[in-house]
């Protein structure tokens, strides 16, 4: 199957479970975003000691 095909039967699908406004609601939902998320990944990450991501972790898991 094509990737096109994949589209066509996939929107179908779609449209005939949601009905054509939900599936074009549903459809826009999806956004491939903007930026370098392993650039962003590294700023946020490199200064952090996995020490800090374990406790972080525990003092999440205390508060289930």
């Amino acid at each position: 199957m094509t990737p096109i095909e994949l589209y066509r039967k996939g929107f179908k699908a779609l449209v005939n479970a949601l009905g054509y406004v939900d599936a074009i609601r549903f459809i826009r939902q999806f956004d491939n975003g903007s930026g370098d998320y392993t650039e962003e990944r590294h700023q946020w990450l490199d200064n952090v000691t996995m020490d800090e991501i374990l406790a972080d972790i525990k003092k999440h898991q205390e508060t289930i």
